[in-house]
């Protein structure tokens, strides 16, 4: 088994509206999926890594919607040597990843007496860490889930040229091998992390490759990681090299998120997913007008609607919150900027 060290992998705050203008530039894919390239499909505007100490905490973000503080610590694990999903043989694999944690109150709130936090498992988009998203995750963060971002080790914001977007295929088991560590941390006695997380509350989310990756760890046979109550694909797609087959076995809840003025990823490759998922519980989530980093890169209107979206989708499918539902509805229909259906239902 790996050992975890300090790390500090998080990419590093900048200009969003800079990053947003560059990510225009960027050529969509074209086609039928099974005939998509493997060259990068998803190349988005990079940025530089930013030094960051191993723990810190900070109060919720004005307009976040949870009340917790939030503190952050980095990780790294080693995956040892395996067979990859496609049956070729990896060596061994270095994981950074980003944990951003509630800080329960002095008296025990409500989620340390139901036996720890949530765990939501985030994976980026090709060539990014967790910093684009900040805001995002520091919204869930804030409301109750620990946030673990999965930093790939050929695909992240730190491996510039020699990204390798083929290797997409692999990260579904990277993520799988995360989820199984942090467990192991939440049983070990005397770590920070001790009692943490609640293994009965799992749920996964993802953009872009990340959205491919949480798709293929929900659905594909190649690597279904059963443990996951719910997931949100936000711009995702499925992998045409990704061996196995998608929603044959059935699927957890599944929230797919579209800009419908996305030219990276087109929006009937969401569709396509949406349409193929044959459980009862899914949704789409359709954003007018809104292109393929906007709804989650920085803080902006767009953002804040997916942020309470998912954020009402996972405490209703992995907290069981039954209120959570109508919450989701209400504010992912918004007129001339959201329209949320489910159930089969296309998007208007």
């Amino acid at each position: 088994m790996g050992s975890d060290s300090t790390h500090a992998r998080l990419g590093g705050a900048g200009a969003i509206a800079i990053a947003l203008a560059a990510a225009v530039s960027v050529s969509a894919c074209a086609g039928q999926p099974r005939a998509r390239a493997t060259p990068p499909r998803h190349a988005l505007p990079t940025r530089p890594a930013a030094a960051a100490p191993s723990e810190t905490s900070s109060a919720p973000a004005v307009g976040t919607p949870g009340g917790f503080r939030v503190a952050e610590r980095h990780v790294t694990f080693a995956e040892p040597a395996h067979v990859g999903a496609a049956g070729q043989s990896l060596g061994p694999r270095t994981l950074a990843i980003q944990i951003r944690y509630p800080l329960a109150p002095r008296s025990s709130g409500p989620q340390r007496a139901r036996g720890g936090f949530p765990l939501l498992l985030f994976a980026p988009g090709f060539m990014q860490c967790g910093g684009p998203y900040s805001h995002l995750l520091r919204s869930w963060a804030s409301a109750g889930y620990v946030l673990a971002v999965v930093n790939f080790p050929r695909t992240d914001c730190q491996v510039g040229a020699q990204a390798y977007e083929p290797d997409l295929v692999n990260q579904p088991a990277d993520m799988t091998y995360v989820l199984s560590r942090l467990l192991a941390l939440n049983a070990r006695p005397h770590d920070p992390f001790s009692g943490l997380l609640n293994r009965h509350e799992i749920a996964a989310a993802g953009q872009s490759d990340g959205g491919d990756t949480v798709a293929a760890l929900a659905a594909n046979t190649c690597c279904t990681d059963h443990r996951l109550k719910a997931v949100a694909v936000l711009s995702g797609a499925e992998w045409p090299p990704m061996p196995g087959r998608y929603f044959v076995h059935g699927a957890p809840p599944m929230l797919f998120a579209q800009g419908t003025a996305d030219t990276i990823n087109p929006p009937w490759t969401s569709v396509q997913l949406y349409r193929q998922d044959q459980s009862q519980v899914k949704y789409y989530l359709d954003l007018l007008g809104a292109n393929h980093l906007l709804p989650y890169w920085g803080t902006n209107p767009v953002e804040r609607l997916v942020a309470r979206v998912t954020l009402a989708f996972f405490d209703r499918y992995v907290l069981g919150t039954a209120r959570a539902l109508a919450a989701m509805r209400r504010d992912g229909n918004v007129s001339g900027r959201a329209a949320l259906v489910g159930g089969g239902r296309l998007p208007p």
